[in-house]
């Protein structure tokens, strides 16, 4: 973890773990206690390149689940725009929803900019910028199960395409890019059932921060 007494302009927080460890939820809890023009969220997932460019695996199927998969040099140039002062325009990803018009996202620099994806910290150009880098550790049975019901449910997947999703490209790609990293983390916040104490000591964190440069300002 970094000073932020040592740091000019703003502090960089990146959140990493595998699918479906709660990366999202947490998120949005930050979110609903922060306003946008004290933190900036900025997501990995709108990042995907176009479907035409991904890889496919050796039975046709698109393997979303490969640092490759993410148009990382705009990712890290929109990360640096923030930190520069500048705003950003982005279209939402949309999972690949033919049916679903992506919406468009302005992002404005803050304070605190919170950067999370997959493989945060598995390219190391973005995990150099970051001051505190955390890690969402969740059991792999609980991670499968949550992904199983947020699928079906909100992207319309068959059972049959996330069970091979999970066993040919999810799990393969978080002990490949993922799980290497996770004792370079700052903090690693377990989300087996809820993750109350990690998100109250994150909070009190960006408090902390965002105290500290009003005084200084």
């Amino acid at each position: 973890m970094k000073s932020y007494l040592n740091h000019k302009n703003n502090y960089l927080i990146g959140i990493a773990g595998g699918s479906a460890s709660g990366k999202t939820y947490f998120l949005q809890s930050i979110r609903k206690v922060f306003p946008d023009n004290e933190v900036c969220i900025i997501s990995q997932d709108d990042y995907y390149r176009p479907m035409i460019e991904q890889f496919v695996d050796e039975n046709g199927e698109i393997n979303y689940d490969l640092p490759e998969s993410i148009d990382y040099d705009t990712f890290f140039a929109d990360i640096e725009k923030l930190a520069g002062g500048k705003s950003i325009r982005k279209n939402e990803y949309t999972f690949n929803n033919p049916n679903a018009a992506p919406k468009t996202i302005d992002f404005y620099p803050a304070p605190i900019i919170v950067v999370e994806g997959l493989f945060i910290l598995h390219i190391a150009n973005i995990k150099k910028m970051l001051d505190l880098k955390i890690f969402m550790d969740s059991r792999d049975d609980i991670k499968l199960n949550r992904r199983l019901e947020r699928d079906t449910k909100e992207r319309g997947y068959p059972k049959e395409t996330i069970l091979y999703q999970w066993h040919n490209h999810v799990y393969p790609a978080y002990k490949q890019y993922l799980l290497p990293y996770k004792d370079e983390a700052d903090i690693i916040i377990t989300n087996n059932y809820a993750f109350d104490k990690g998100l109250e000591l994150i909070i009190d964190h960006i408090q902390s921060i965002l105290n500290w440069k009003i005084k200084k300002d």
